[in-house]
């Protein structure tokens, strides 16, 4: 096992372990969520492994990805309001939108694009929230499909499962609204 892939693991594993971490509704701030330091921390982590595997060969857009999410991370731990958020993730998305065109390999990429806005307003959306859920597994889902058309590995597995565990919460929201 080489130390990208090591470094890629590691940082899978963090993320996933914050995806299926239970939210908790009743946390006033985010930094006192067990769950979004998990997401944090994976971030970053997988922004080393990003770049790193860049500079072996790997695909740029996953650089991007992982910039984007740490932006979104940083402001899900300043607590910022979902209307800011929106609109700098919207600004840092285009941005990156717009570096991804000139980087355009295939119509593939319109499902990285739309993956990587969607996973940067999941994590800045309010804790607990159904549209939180919602554009954590439709980004999650799209990721996954764009990495394995590009064979990585590590960012495939990693959205199949953050997938998985943020449509489970999708369903248990679902849910409490159907009861409530």
């Amino acid at each position: 096992m080489d130390y990208i892939f090591l470094i890629g693991l590691i940082g899978s594993l963090i993320l996933v372990t914050g995806a299926a971490w239970p939210e908790n509704e009743d946390i006033n701030h985010p930094t006192k969520s067990i769950k979004n330091w998990f997401l944090a921390i994976g971030a970053i982590i997988m922004f080393a492994y990003a770049l790193i595997n860049y500079f072996n060969n790997g695909a740029i857009f996953f650089v991007f990805l992982q910039g984007l999410i740490i932006i979104a991370s940083i402001m899900m731990m300043l607590y910022t309001d979902d209307r800011i958020a929106s609109v700098i993730i919207g600004i840092s998305g285009l941005g990156l939108i717009g570096w991804s065109l000139y980087f355009f390999e295939s119509y593939n990429t319109i499902f990285f694009i739309i993956g990587l806005m969607s996973i940067g307003l999941g994590y800045v959306f309010k804790m607990g929230t159904l549209r939180r859920s919602l554009a954590l597994t439709l980004g999650a889902t799209l990721i996954a499909l764009f990495s394995y058309i590009e064979a990585n590995w590590i960012f495939f597995w990693l959205n199949v499962f953050f997938a998985i565990f943020s449509a489970y919460y999708v369903t248990k929201g679902l849910i409490k609204r159907v009861i409530n």
